[in-house]
């Protein structure tokens, strides 16, 4: 009898050595697990799509673009257009000007030469009267500029009108 249980417990003892053998190599193994899982994990450095989800990509992105991009020529334009009547306008202000100190400088001429005439010629007793038609004269040249002013006025509301037809 002491026969049979001397195998069984040689038996135990190898099963119990074959276990010990066991669970230190699994330690062994299940030590390293972190290192391992970080070796084992994959880094995509680069990513790589098919060609279709690409050109995919890009068609949407173009047509996100395409409209935003057609706004700010439209706004770029018409800034444009408005610069160019503002330049048109400037240009036309300033030819009235420099026709406006032409005609004055002739005028001033033309005035002191006609009021040395006049005042020679009635020196005293048409004084009142020379400063009359001084007078007189001043407000024909000021309705003269008031009446230049306003048809470039009216070209340059003409010229507004036409482009807002246009425009339309």
């Amino acid at each position: 009898m002491a026969n049979p249980l001397a195998d069984c417990v040689s038996s135990l003892r190898s099963s119990n050595h074959l276990l010990s053998n066991s669970i230190s190599i699994l330690d062994s193994g299940v030590n390293d697990f972190p290192r391992l899982a970080k070796v084992l994990q994959t880094t995509k450095h680069f990513e790589l799509l098919p060609s279709s989800d690409l050109s995919a990509a890009q068609s949407r992105l173009l047509s996100s673009l395409t409209p935003e991009f057609n706004t700010l020529l439209l706004r770029v334009e018409s800034h444009l257009d408005r610069l160019e009547r503002r330049e048109q306008a400037l240009i036309a202000r300033c030819g009235l000007l420099e026709g406006r100190l032409s005609t004055y400088g002739e005028d001033e001429e033309g005035m002191a030469k006609a009021s040395e005439r006049k005042s020679i010629a009635a020196e005293g007793d048409g004084s009142r009267e020379a400063l009359k038609l001084k007078q007189m004269r001043a407000k024909k040249e000021r309705l003269g500029y008031a009446v230049e002013r306003l048809g470039l006025q009216a070209q340059q509301r003409e010229r507004q009108l036409r482009l807002s037809v246009a425009a339309q």
